[in-house]
């Protein structure tokens, strides 16, 4: 299984950014995926996650402010954010909801002005 993560980057506060996460080795209807990060110096926290229903959860921090989709067909989940705090900095991974596969190299958001 390959997890990979991309769309992260450099932006200002307030500012999006749409992350995708492709998987290979998997069939991603399956199972629920989620996002995490890990910011400097902190633990990788929970930041939202899709069931194979489409049902969503999300972190306190990310409620009205991120969005998490996927694509069955492409083996593919979305991480929108919208009004992003220099607190989001962090870099950004997708896996299982539990954690299940090897993690990936993730993407880097960096959020300054």
């Amino acid at each position: 299984v390959q997890l990979v993560e991309s769309g992260g980057g450099l932006v200002e506060p307030g500012g999006s950014l749409r992350l995708t996460c492709v998987a290979s080795g998997v069939t991603f209807s399956n199972y629920a995926m989620a996002w995490f990060r890990q910011a400097p110096g902190k633990e990788r926290e929970f930041v939202a996650a899709i069931a194979w229903s489409g049902g969503t959860s999300y972190n306190e921090f990310a409620k009205g402010r991120f969005v998490i989709t996927r694509s069955s067909t492409k083996n593919t989940v979305y991480l929108q954010m919208i009004t992003l705090k220099p607190e989001d900095t962090a870099v950004y991974y997708c896996n299982t909801d539990s954690g299940g596969y090897a993690w990936g190299q993730g993407t880097q958001v960096t959020v300054s002005a």
